[in-house]
């Protein structure tokens, strides 16, 4: 058993990889700290977090406070001594939280800070068509995501990976850099950088709606980004013949036409595509609304190629 006392914060998937890697290695955590359980599904029945249920699973103490200001939370926190505290995508929390435990709080953040701070910087580097995108560790400070970095590692993106897959590539490399972050911080010896504020800082605000639209007066790559970029949650936006359509997987195929923006054009059989600025987004995968997801070639099956706009002859 390692000798810190450490309280785990975090709420999705994403933080269970961390924390099963901190129980797997016998860090002694003496708590945890989740979301409370929410209403969900038709049944609207009482749903745990990912964190919960690992935690439950392991028979860790488990806290779930609706307000983490609220007395008797903080009382009940305090009697577990924490040496140090580890939070993975949770709410902000308040100093009297992050600060109170001898060797602080420290985060991991799935980007290289200073770029991409907020809620969704694994969607944004992919929407912005970034090459390369990373994992952070650093301790908490009152400005969200602004704190000194302790470790840094890099990912590359490919040209055709979405959200999902980076988000899970992210979520085991986060968990190996939560390992190493703890192992020097046991030996006190541990780097504190400031984050350099003079690079052109780009956000990674919380996804809504609007953001899922697609626009096809854009460039191919522009929206092939954006479509994997939100690829498989929330998933992009469009609407086919008054219907609502969600596009999950694409391809870009640029080439000079004569077609209206935002034209969608088959073969009928085999694929779909849409015609943008400079040349066409082809749909790979896509679900109409009160249908499934389909890939392309199964949609046309069962659709009307009548609604199309155009049907396009091979």
């Amino acid at each position: 058993m390692h000798p810190l006392r450490i309280v785990f914060i975090g709420t999705p998937d994403f933080a269970v990889a961390s924390l099963d890697a901190m129980y797997q290695k016998g860090y002694h955590i003496v708590g945890v700290i989740t979301a409370p359980n929410k209403p969900a599904g038709r049944g609207m029945h009482l749903h745990e977090s990912a964190v919960k249920k690992y935690a439950t699973e392991k028979g860790l103490y488990i806290m779930q406070p609706v307000n983490l200001k609220a007395p008797e939370f903080i009382e009940e926190l305090k009697t577990l001594h924490a040496d140090l505290q580890v939070v993975i995508a949770f709410r902000m929390l308040p100093e009297i939280v992050w600060n109170m435990p001898k060797l602080g709080t420290f985060n991991l953040h799935a980007s290289l800070l200073p770029q991409y701070r907020g809620a969704a910087p694994i969607n944004w580097a992919i929407m912005n068509g970034e090459k390369e995108t990373g994992i952070t560790t650093f301790f908490l400070r009152h400005e969200i995501d602004t704190g000194q970095i302790i470790l840094q590692e890099k990912v590359s993106i490919g040209e055709n990976t979405n959200a999902g897959e980076l988000h899970d590539e992210l979520m085991q490399k986060g968990a190996d850099l939560v390992m190493k972050t703890l192992e020097l911080i046991e030996k006190g010896n541990y780097p504190c950088v400031e984050q350099d504020i003079s690079k052109a800082i780009k956000h990674a605000p919380k996804i809504y709606t609007a953001h899922c639209q697609l626009l096809w007066n854009k460039s191919v790559y522009s929206l092939h980004n954006q479509i994997r970029g939100l690829s498989p949650y929330p998933a992009a936006l469009s609407t086919l013949n008054g219907k609502l359509l969600k596009v999950y997987q694409s391809k870009v195929e640029v080439a000079n036409h004569t077609f209206a923006i935002g034209t969608f054009v088959s073969d009928g059989k085999s694929y779909i595509k849409v015609a943008a600025t400079d040349g066409f987004v082809h749909l790979l995968e896509l679900q109409l609304e009160g249908k499934r997801k389909m890939k392309a070639d199964e949609f046309l099956r069962g659709y009307d190629k009548t609604k199309l706009a155009i049907i396009h002859s091979t």
